[in-house]
């Protein structure tokens, strides 16, 4: 295959996947970042200290980070169906990506507020500061570095699933590397697939580790 056949492959699966992960990332921290919120606060000593949901929460977030993709994509066809229409196509694949993440990178929220200092909750639930005071004045600005670096590792990981979401016809760099590379034994779109990517990864990492140094030094002036 040469270069002027494999262009317009590989510029179409970019954009595909390119619309696919950045759509089910907007999915996945509407949905992922209440979560992580919620398992803090509802912790013991939390703002909400409710164990029972606490617990519920988390064996639900452990039970849907153990599924592998490649399983919960094909489990959750007629899911997918049903909110879209189809399975196939870029857009269906949106559903899946984001019902695959939103534990994902509720954990990783999770983490990111629990390292906020103690001293300022406890400052702010001393003047009668209540939830949304908490999460908004104090739990979201100062865990911000570590929300954008779990954003960062959350896009990178959906290029993954999105990789792997070609073997269901979901379009992108990971369907054009199945079809026109591997079914038809071409080594070179294979492995320029493979440098898309990485390049891609790499310019979403670099863009990532860049704001949170600039976040990280904004937070450290003020």
């Amino acid at each position: 295959m040469t270069w002027s056949e494999m262009q317009p492959l590989l510029t179409q699966g970019t954009y595909d996947t390119l619309y696919m992960v950045l759509w089910s990332t907007l999915v996945t921290v509407l949905g992922g970042l209440p979560v992580g919120i919620l398992l803090v606060l509802t912790d013991k000593g939390g703002l909400l200290q409710n164990r029972p949901l606490n617990k519920v929460l988390g064996v639900i977030v452990n039970i849907s980070r153990s599924l592998p993709f490649i399983i919960l994509l094909i489990a959750l066809i007629p899911v997918t169906t049903a909110v879209v229409g189809t399975f196939i196509g870029p857009t269906a694949m949106i559903v899946p990506l984001a019902i695959g993440a939103i534990p994902f990178f509720a954990r990783l929220v999770e983490t990111a507020v629990r390292e906020v200092d103690h001293g300022l909750i406890e400052a702010v639930e001393s003047m009668g500061g209540g939830v949304p005071t908490l999460v908004g004045k104090v739990l979201l600005p100062q865990a911000l570095p570590s929300l954008v670096a779990a954003v960062t590792t959350t896009l990178i990981t959906l290029i993954g699933y999105s990789a792997m979401a070609g073997a269901v016809g979901g379009e992108g760099l990971g369907s054009k590397a199945i079809t026109y590379g591997f079914q038809r034994f071409e080594t070179g779109f294979m492995l320029a697939t493979v440098v898309v990517l990485i390049a891609v990864v790499t310019v979403i990492q670099l863009i990532g580790d860049g704001a949170v140094r600039l976040l990280a030094r904004r937070g450290r002036t003020t």
